[in-house]
């Protein structure tokens, strides 16, 4: 425990130190992250039946009831936060719902 504290403590007084110093020699990197995109009722059921799901194994899918999913298809809501973002990278990968099958199929 006294190694990992220890460990730590340098990484710590290294990252001070070099924050206080004119010329930075630690690394830096700049990170943003884009936001969820807004999907459409239509959007959201092809990507739904892309994935050769019904609402009810789409909603267990993404962790929302089935009026939620209903409601989005149906334009009265839109999809926001985790759900878009799953709803993005379903987009982006179609072979999502192969590689984390947290529904089973059939």
């Amino acid at each position: 425990m006294s190694d990992i504290f220890e460990s730590i403590m340098t990484g710590l007084s290294e990252a001070v130190e070099d924050s206080k110093s004119q010329k930075k020699a630690l690394p830096r990197r700049v990170v943003s992250v884009i936001p969820p995109k807004e999907y459409s009722s239509r959007q959201v059921k092809e990507i739904r039946k892309s994935t050769g799901m019904s609402q009810s194994i789409f909603a267990s899918y993404l962790g929302v009831s089935v009026k939620t999913v209903e409601a989005w298809e149906a334009g009265r809501n839109h999809p926001s936060g985790a759900a878009s973002r799953l709803l993005q990278m379903m987009e982006l990968n179609k072979n999502l719902t192969e590689e984390f099958p947290f529904v089973k199929l059939g």
